[in-house]
């Protein structure tokens, strides 16, 4: 079932019969707030995600029950919980490195659905699973470790920080040449990386990211 299949690999196989390689059929535009609280410290990423028209008619067959073209807002709540619950194994797409430590974040309370002009919407914010105070160098960013879904950030404004405290820190936007990428890893990017479905830590290296120093 297309379900179950999106628990057992998240959202980049909705709708897709097979796992494919290492390259995305999926194209989302994506937007990334980071939110800094009275306490000097990261307090939530607020994410919006925007569906190309492909995909997003695949969902509208997927998902429209009462088959009048369109997701009515028990559909579009289906959707949202069905993303809700399979991307947790994917940390929600989320990648978030501390004075470079691994953070994961906590489930979301809910993912908000909406579909306009043919484009399939998912709004939703994302908490640290631990403090993360403004200190140091801190990065964000949003990528799908299978690179099935690319999600494209189409300016740099789309990466931002909301708040006084992390505004007054230094931040800018880092889009990795994906060449470059590949030279200087080209010992470690094996024919493994590029057909592994599961997908491997390897691909953050891809994944544009704003970079915050306090």
């Amino acid at each position: 079932m297309r379900i179950k299949r999106l628990v057992m690999a998240g959202l980049a196989t909705l709708l897709v019969p097979s796992l494919a390689l290492a390259h995305p059929h999926i194209f989302a535009e994506a937007r990334l707030e980071v939110v800094s609280d009275d306490k000097a410290e990261v307090s939530e990423l607020r994410n919006v995600w925007r569906f190309d028209e492909l995909f997003s008619s695949s969902v509208v067959l997927d998902f429209d029950k009462n088959s009048n073209a369109t997701l009515d807002p028990d559909e579009l709540a289906e959707v949202g919980q069905t993303v809700l619950e399979s991307l947790a194994e994917y940390n929600y797409y989320t990648t978030i490195f501390n004075n470079g430590k691994t953070i994961k974040v906590n489930k979301p309370e809910s993912i908000t659905v909406d579909y306009k002009d043919g484009q399939l919407l998912m709004m939703f914010a994302v908490k640290p699973a631990e403090p993360m105070p403004l200190k140091g160098k801190l990065s964000f960013g949003v990528y799908d470790p299978t690179m099935y879904t690319a999600m494209d950030f189409p300016t740099d404004n789309d990466l931002t920080v909301v708040g006084d405290k992390i505004s007054a820190c230094e931040h800018k936007v880092v889009r990795p040449d994906a060449d470059e990428v590949l030279a200087e890893n080209k010992d470690t990017l094996t024919d493994a990386f590029w057909s592994d479905p599961t997908g491997t830590d390897m691909s953050k290296l891809f994944a544009t990211r704003i970079e915050i120093t306090c």
